[in-house]
């Protein structure tokens, strides 16, 4: 079982940056690949990005490459998401999600992970 806290979240203007975390527990967090999805109203759960179990391959949304950058600490339990140069259209509740990774590789579909977290609001004004 993981358990996964995210952090991070907030109100930003457009053009600026933040930075979230996802903490998780248990020992094991270096066999999972780490995945982070948003969803805005109205809206299904969007892949934005993904990093495997040793941090040497990230993967990323068309919309969100060249701004936001995957890592992860396995040291600390824990997975990153910067994000820079904010849009309006990046405002959603982020969620990361974990999924034991045996090959190396990780998943963009949300129903691929078998852990979630409760999610962290970004708001970004124009």
């Amino acid at each position: 079982q993981v358990q996964l806290v995210e952090s991070g979240g907030g109100l930003v203007q457009a053009g600026g940056s933040l930075r979230l975390s996802c903490g998780a527990s248990g020992r094991t967090f270096s066999s999972y690949a780490m995945g982070w999805f948003r969803q805005a109203p109205g809206k299904e759960h969007e892949f934005v990005g993904a990093i495997t179990r040793s941090g040497g391959s990230t993967g990323y949304s068309k919309s969100v490459a060249g701004r936001f950058t995957i890592s992860r600490d396995n040291a600390k339990n824990t997975v990153y998401l910067q994000m820079n140069s904010l849009k309006s259209e990046d405002t959603a509740v982020y969620y990361c999600a974990a999924r034991p990774d045996y090959s190396g590789s990780y998943r963009t579909n949300w129903s691929e992970y078998h852990y979630w977290g409760q999610g962290t609001q970004v708001t970004v004004s124009s």
